[in-house]
């Protein structure tokens, strides 16, 4: 998942901001609320509750916060009912975009996903416009300072029941079919292994080779003014930069 990976990695950076305007906070809420409208309050019997809170807890997202967006999803407390939605387009060099939201107001969201794809040089698609050229995974990050020995990691993934393992700078990635998911991350804390980051994502079954400063520029512009919608949840893309081209950024 090269594409997603170094978008991460990239925008670390905007952390604190988009704490301190709310947007981190408001993106962790709606996943609590619609994994508890889904699937229950209980996180024990609900993984992807589970997931959630564990997420909301690694951003210093406040207890009370927590509390309130599961009682809003289930039910028992009064609250905007949100829905998710996703959308298909392209990017500047023919990047492949999803873009997955959670909204009270879909009309409102798709314009603004659609004015702000327009403004930043992409298209919106039609549904199933890129779809395919994704598949859902659940992927573990790792650090990998915590765990030097990656052979030994390697083998502790595989005996979990993971597909894939690989080692991206100073991270191990831990890539499994999602039924399998939260299986392999509990047998890996169950050896003390904890992850930095677990989510399901969509990765890219190919990837397009994005090149020259300005269209690095144009499609980071263009994903990160998506992600800074209060709606919009993940962008998923399926670029892929050589290391050069991003030192020169």
């Amino acid at each position: 998942m090269a594409g997603h990976s170094k978008w991460k990695n990239i925008k670390h950076y905007k952390a604190a901001t988009d704490a301190k305007r709310g947007i981190l906070f408001t993106k962790l809420i709606r996943e609590i609320m619609m994994a508890a409208k889904l699937g229950g309050a209980d996180p024990s019997a609900n993984a992807r509750l589970r997931l959630a809170i564990d997420a909301a807890r690694s951003k210093s997202l406040p207890k009370d916060n927590i509390e309130r967006a599961i009682k809003k999803g289930a039910g028992t407390l009064e609250g905007d009912a949100i829905q998710e939605v996703t959308y298909e387009g392209y990017g500047p060099g023919g990047v492949a975009l999803i873009i997955d939201a959670m909204t009270d107001n879909p009309t409102r969201t798709v314009a603004d996903v659609r004015h702000k794809m327009s403004r930043a040089g992409g298209n919106l698609g039609t549904p199933g416009s890129v779809a395919f050229m994704f598949e859902k995974k659940g992927q573990i990050t790792i650090d990998a300072a915590a765990h030097p020995d990656e052979d030994a990691m390697l083998e502790l993934a595989l005996e979990a029941g993971a597909e894939d393992f690989r080692r991206e700078d100073d991270v191990y990635v831990v890539t499994t079919d999602p039924a399998s998911f939260h299986a392999v991350q509990a047998a890996l804390e169950a050896k003390k292994v904890v992850p930095t980051e677990s989510e399901l994502a969509m990765v890219p079954k190919n990837t397009v080779a994005v090149t020259g400063k300005d269209n690095v520029e144009m499609l980071f512009k263009l994903i990160e003014t998506l992600e800074e919608l209060d709606d919009v949840q993940k962008v998923w893309a399926n670029f892929e930069i050589d290391d050069a081209e991003l030192a020169d950024l």
